[in-house]
This record gives C-alpha cells, sequence and structure tokens, in this order.
C-alpha cells in the first residue's frame, strides 16, 4: 500500500470513529433529557412549575434552558435558597431543595431543562 493511500485510510478510519463517538454522545444526551422529563414528572415537579401547558402554569419552564447557563439551573435545583436571595423580587413560595437526589439523577434534570428553549 502507498504511502498516500495508507494516510488516506487512516483519515477516513479517524473520521469514522469520530462520527460513531459524535452519534454515541448525541444519543447519551438524548437519554439523558429523556431521564431528567421523567424525573420532573416523578418528583412532581409539575406542582409548581408547568412545561407546554402542563402543569403549574404559575412558574412556567418553557424557555428556561435558553435564559439560563447549566450552572444555574443545576443551582435551582441543588441550592434553590442561594438562587432565590439574588431575586430582587423574592416569589412567594419557596423552592424545595433536590441536594439528596443522586447526581447522575440531578444532571439528566438539568439536561431536561437545558433542553427546554
Amino acid at each position: 500500500m502507498t504511502e498516500t493511500r495508507m494516510l488516506t485510510s487512516m483519515v477516513r478510519l479517524a473520521l469514522a470513529g469520530a462520527m460513531v463517538a459524535g452519534l454515541a454522545s448525541a444519543a447519551a444526551a438524548q437519554d439523558a433529557v429523556k431521564k431528567g422529563q421523567e424525573l420532573f414528572t416523578s418528583q412532581k415537579c409539575t406542582m409548581c412549575h408547568s412545561v407546554a401547558g402542563v402543569g403549574n402554569k404559575k412558574f412556567p419552564l418553557d424557555c428556561v434552558g435558553g435564559k439560563l447557563s447549566a450552572a444555574d439551573i443545576k443551582e435551582w435545583i441543588v441550592n434553590p435558597d442561594a438562587m432565590q436571595a439574588k431575586l430582587a423580587t423574592k416569589p412567594v413560595m419557596k423552592m424545595k431543595s433536590f441536594k439528596a437526589l443522586p447526581a447522575a439523577d440531578v444532571d439528566a434534570l438539568v439536561a431536561y431543562m437545558g433542553s427546554l428553549k
């Protein structure tokens, strides 16, 4: 095999590997969003919040992923008191902390919230 052909084969193999890795990470991200959506329901987040008109319409989260960073969303989930303290106008109801959730569940909720744009 000539050097050029070997180099071309190596480049193709590297590109194929990158594509597979990209597809795998995209699938993992979709799985995290789906798990987060399931957790949103199972943790009864709709008692206080709504998404796409489902839940308490006083506190919609439809565009939260376009307004807050992933770090801020996570902080709202695990340390809502600190986040509420930063607000100029305090909410009538305090948000409950979900700090006790496993880290993977918190990450899934963050992924779901981040997908809401």
